[in-house]
């Protein structure tokens, strides 16, 4: 099936995966919209999916909830996938036509596409780019990973509206090896070790990561960092190749690239002009924010927005909720939501930023990673509060090998709050940053930062 909207019009199509977050609601809306026969179906139980049902109120949409059946895959025109669902379920087998959210906005649109990717970072770069690019080209919209699918905005695009897309290893398999995807400005913030137990090695997952500049050409740009992957990347793209560095490059390197000074971040592209693209003065701590925020200064500049402009734009952005996210200040202790970090090298960049040892509370569910990382960092901790999980069961022994302390396990995020609260005094920080993932006592990390913000709220 050719996708354009007069074939969508009387198709029968399936959603797989309605979720909570937004991708399954926009895409089940807008397939309705479109006068598509559509059937959701989920495994979440019809109490758990109510307040996703609730905003499809109206729309002509049969629900399958609580199982899968096969009809609705063997007898569909089309299936449409969440990313969370692996590639190879037996299900998605039975259907003639696999796309997802982001194939079938690709497939209807010519707009122009900044692709973000990376292990850590993403989200708080895309957010950044976002924040500065909407006061210079109103039209901008920013989708994909960071929970706000491109379907909810499609209609809403003219032709040359910018459209950021911030997407995850799984969204970028998915799309595979198909000339979809040619973004003119294609990103790789880092890469780390994550999703070990989605994949059957590191380079599987990495090759993932490689598919977002597989189509580019000159004139489109590839804006890679420092790390052991980035030559090879830099070998691949078949675009023009930016850099972006951690200090000050050699005079030889020194060619469309941006760095980090002492407290400003620097752009150039020919070793003599050089523009200072990030401010002094930032809103979240730490240097791992400051590169963010170096990464969206070159792609605003490269966007053409003015160096001024991203200097002033990216000194008033307060970051991304459940990233470094400062949200309250109780007795003269600050409180940072951090439940994001799903890698252990999230949490040791976090507790870095802190120039005064935090508070941290910390573990959770294990994906198959390692966390030796966390030896020296956790050395520089006010105190540590773990949550009870598969991966703290593998951070213990990183602790007891470091001689550092620790309290618990802990059975509820409650617990090791209180226990952290008791321990902290006026200046101290409290952070959650668990560098494992949430389920067992969390729907998923955005559930996790809300509770924590709700407990924080109630001391």
């Amino acid at each position: 099936m050719t996708i354009t909207r007069n074939a969508l019009k009387d198709s029968k199509i399936t959603v797989m995966g309605l979720g909570l977050h937004g991708g399954g609601i926009a895409t089940a809306r807008f397939l309705a919209k479109a006068g598509a026969r559509v059937t959701v179906t989920d495994l979440g139980s019809r109490d758990k999916l109510k307040s996703s049902m609730d905003k499809l109120a109206g729309l002509d949409i049969e629900y399958v909830l609580g199982e899968h059946r096969d009809r609705d895959f063997a007898d569909a025109d089309l299936v449409i996938k969440n990313p969370a669902v692996p590639p190879e379920s037996p299900f998605l087998k039975m259907a003639r036509q696999v796309e997802t959210d982001i194939s079938l906005f690709l497939q209807l649109t010519e707009n122009p596409v900044i692709a973000v990717t990376g292990s850590k970072g993403k989200s708080t770069t895309v957010s950044a780019i976002y924040h500065v690019m909407k006061h210079a080209y109103p039209g901008t919209r920013l989708g994909g990973n960071i929970t706000v699918s491109p379907l909810s905005f499609i209609d809403e695009l003219n032709k040359e509206d910018r459209v950021i897309l911030e997407l995850s290893s799984w969204q970028l398999h998915d799309l595979g090896e198909r000339d979809l995807l040619k973004p003119q400005i294609a990103l790789i913030t880092n890469i780390m070790h994550d999703h070990q137990n989605r994949y059957r090695t590191f380079r599987d997952y990495v090759a993932d990561k490689k598919l977002i500049y597989r189509n580019q050409k000159r004139g489109q740009i590839s804006l890679f960092g420092e790390d052991s992957w980035a030559e090879e990347f830099c070998r691949e793209s078949g675009g023009d190749v930016y850099r972006f560095y951690s200090a000050e490059p050699s005079e030889t390197d020194k060619r469309r690239c941006g760095w980090l000074g002492d407290k400003s971040g620097y752009y150039t592209e020919d070793g003599r002009e050089i523009f200072e693209i990030v401010p002094a003065a930032l809103s979240v701590p730490g240097e791992h924010f400051r590169m963010n925020m170096l990464i969206a200064g070159i792609v605003l500049y490269k966007s053409g927005v003015e160096p001024e402009a991203i200097c002033a734009g990216l000194s008033a952005f307060k970051g991304v909720p459940h990233r470094m996210e400062h949200f309250a200040t109780r007795n003269g202790i600050e409180f940072y939501n951090d439940s994001a970090a799903t890698i252990p090298e999230a949490v040791a960049a976090a507790v870095e930023s802190f120039k005064k040892p935090p508070l941290l509370i910390t573990g959770g569910t294990d994906k198959d990673l390692k966390f030796e990382v966390l030896g020296k960092a956790l050395k520089e901790t006010k105190g540590i509060f773990l949550l009870e999980g598969s991966g703290t069961e593998k951070i213990i022994p990183v602790l007891k090998e470091n001689g550092i302390k620790w309290k618990g396990p802990y059975g509820s995020l409650k617990e090791a709050l209180e226990r952290a609260y008791g321990e902290a005094c006026e200046g101290d920080a409290v952070i959650l940053s668990p560098g494992c993932t949430s389920f067992g006592m969390f729907l998923n990390e955005f559930d996790r930062g809300d509770r924590f913000r709700e407990l924080v709220d109630a001391l």
